[in-house]
């Protein structure tokens, strides 16, 4: 893989007004550390980040941390540092740092609601997203996998795909978060051919990649041992990949999962996609956790996220660091104009 893999913007372009990206920041839950990553956000992002959150809340917060913070509407100036955009959206209740409350709940899924739709529309060319406590909102009766899934049904039930990376590598996730028993009989050439479609449209639009080479994980050890560890490879996945060769698709064979993370096999490719959730997460976050940006592919819409959970402990504490936040709107703002320049070139070539 090439280095400083989100350099894909000259500079020029990048601090051109013109190309501006204008993100919506969403928390997350308001008793951990999210509202802490807002208002140090906003002491050194020089980006049109728009919070989505409790004004009080933040405010709240930022006394704790001893951090100065001037919220201003959206369409205001918060080019100083300690100024924060911030679009309304009212707690249910309260927040006490480290202390979850059901009641806080359905406020959480209402900056969600309202950032999706504001991607949607035009409103904002990006959303980030913060982390979210899933027990809690089941806890207040509602139903909720995650993010990813949340996002794809607001977005119209669409199939996303989840990739985790850094500045040097990609990994996409061809299940996410399901039991290991459950992973074997979920693979289906279908499915397979469907999430490697999105993988290779998305690397072409949101991160300029021209032709992108992906590398395919095998399911079981060795990649099945030509059978006789497993035959999923031989029986699904290969006659998948054939398939899709066939749609000028740059992909592996089915490889041994303890191999396709080598230096030299990733020079040879530009995603590596794994089969599970701890096939391929456990490697990029030794090589990079802190600058890991999660991003959802497969979205009408640019959508990263932090690496990291809510941290309650931390909440309030000023032990929190806001790296992984900082990366994710930087990646964002990348997406969203590479989005931005391939759309134009295809309504020019259109005309």
């Amino acid at each position: 893989m090439p280095t400083n893999l989100f350099a894909t913007v000259p500079t020029a372009v990048l601090s051109s007004p013109a190309n501006k990206t204008r993100i919506a920041f969403t928390p997350g839950e308001p008793a951990g550390i999210g509202p802490d990553l807002a208002v140090m956000a906003a002491q050194n992002c020089g980006n049109e980040l728009v919070t989505l959150a409790d004004p009080d809340l933040l405010e709240q917060r930022a006394r704790s941390l001893r951090l100065d913070l001037h919220l201003v509407d959206p369409d205001q100036d918060a080019g100083k540092p300690g100024y924060l955009r911030i679009k309304a959206v009212r707690a249910g209740k309260t927040a006490v740092p480290g202390q979850l409350d059901t009641e806080n709940a359905a406020y959480v899924l209402r900056t969600l609601d309202d950032a999706a739709s504001g991607c949607l529309d035009g409103e904002y060319d990006a959303m980030v997203t913060g982390p979210v406590q899933k027990s809690v909102i089941n806890d207040a009766g509602i139903s909720f996998s995650g993010h990813t899934e949340y996002l794809a049904q607001k977005c119209g039930d669409v199939l996303p795909v989840m990739m985790l990376a850094t500045d040097d590598l990609r990994v996409c996730l061809y299940t996410t978060h399901m039991p290991l028993s459950a992973v074997s009989g979920a693979l289906n050439g279908e499915r397979l051919k469907q999430v490697i479609r999105i993988i290779q449209r998305d690397l072409e639009q949101k991160f300029a990649i021209t032709h992108p080479r992906i590398a395919v994980c095998g399911l079981n050890p060795h990649a099945g041992e030509s059978g006789h560890l497993g035959r999923e490879e031989i029986d699904i996945m290969q006659p998948a990949i054939d398939e899709l060769r066939h749609e000028n698709i740059t992909l592996s064979d089915p490889l041994p999962a303890d191999t396709a993370f080598t230096r030299e096999a990733l020079a040879r490719c530009d995603v590596v996609l794994a089969m599970f959730h701890d096939q391929g997460l456990p490697v990029i976050k030794h090589s990079g956790f802190g600058q890991v940006v999660n991003i959802t592919l497969g979205l009408p819409i640019i959508r990263t996220s932090v690496d990291h959970g809510t941290a309650l402990d931390l909440a309030g504490s000023g032990k929190a660091r806001a790296d992984s936040l900082l990366q994710a709107i930087r990646v964002a703002g990348v997406l969203g104009r590479n989005l931005q320049r391939y759309q134009s070139d295809s309504r020019a070539d259109a005309k």
